[in-house]
């Protein structure tokens, strides 16, 4: 069956349902836009050896490495954001099954493709869903705090506001930082170590209109520029803009979710997957209050 590539296609369907299609090879395309409402993943693969000095580096940067979930050395399965499923063939775009070691730990990193439904909702642009692209993400002039052998860039994703959408960009965005929260930089990329917006290292240029101001998050790519940096020995991750699927709700993420019913930010404290993904809709779970 030939690949999917209209988003209007497979609108509606759970992340399970769109892991499926991912597993297949009929979704090959970026991920953005996809199951609305539901929380989208960066992914990093690292022998046990290096697990220790990523965690802590995931600790000390908490903007570009949001941490949720945290895999058993060996397993392939994200048992907290994703019970059931296998990031070995379900993190498109290569299936990595035959490189696949007893000793790897992975990483599940929040993505900013999570909140940008909640951009969308409030009236912003988000211009790479618009003209059915990939997002812009360029490599910066800020260091990232290091841990161990680890260090390197911060990388950004950017994203075109009007300037009067600003303040409201930052307070929509800001409201989730498990999924890099508030941007990191508004205006003069070159303030940043940006030359050319045309020209950015990871995804597709992005379409800037008159009386619109670049903003940029701090992007789950970051590891890739840290590995290149550090000469790491082997770290695998997901292709930039092509994300993994989570079961948890985009209100899991949200840092003001009212407590109880199984509701809270994973700031705050720890949630179920949610009901009708996953592990939850196999066993007949009822709803718990999950919702966005």
């Amino acid at each position: 069956m030939p690949p999917i590539s209209n988003l209007a296609a497979v609108q509606g369907l759970s992340p399970r349902d769109l892991r499926r299609l991912m597993r297949s090879g009929e979704w090959r395309t970026p991920t953005a836009g996809l199951a609305p409402g539901f929380a989208q993943a960066n992914l990093v693969v690292v022998p046990r050896e290096t697990a220790y000095d990523f965690l802590l580096f995931c600790q000390r940067n908490p903007k570009p490495c949001p941490l949720i979930d945290v895999t058993d050395p060996g397993s392939a399965e994200p048992a907290y954001a994703a019970p059931g499923a296998d990031l070995r063939t379900e993190e498109e775009v290569t299936e990595i099954t035959r490189h696949w070691r007893p000793d790897f730990v992975a990483f599940l990193l929040g993505c900013s493709f999570t909140f940008e439904g909640a951009m969308q909702r409030a009236g912003l642009p988000v211009r790479h869903i618009e003209d059915g692209r990939n997002a812009s993400m360029y490599i910066t002039s800020m260091a990232c705090r290091p841990a161990g052998a680890l260090h390197g860039p911060v990388v950004v994703s950017m994203r075109p506001v009007p300037r009067e959408g600003v303040p409201r960009a930052g307070l929509v965005t800001g409201r989730y930082p498990r999924a890099h929260g508030a941007p990191l930089h508004v205006g003069d990329p070159g303030a940043i170590g940006i030359r050319d917006l045309a020209h950015p290292d990871f995804g597709d240029a992005s379409r800037i209109e008159p009386g619109e101001v670049p903003l940029f998050w701090a992007c789950g790519v970051t590891p890739q520029a840290v590995a290149r940096t550090a000469k790491v020995d082997l770290m695998i991750t997901h292709a930039p803009g092509h994300m993994f699927n989570l079961c948890l709700r985009l209100a899991s993420l949200w840092c003001g979710a009212p407590a109880g019913d199984g509701v809270a930010c994973l700031s705050c404290r720890m949630s179920r997957p949610s009901p009708g993904c996953c592990a939850a809709e196999r066993s007949g779970a009822e709803s718990t209050g999950y919702g966005s």
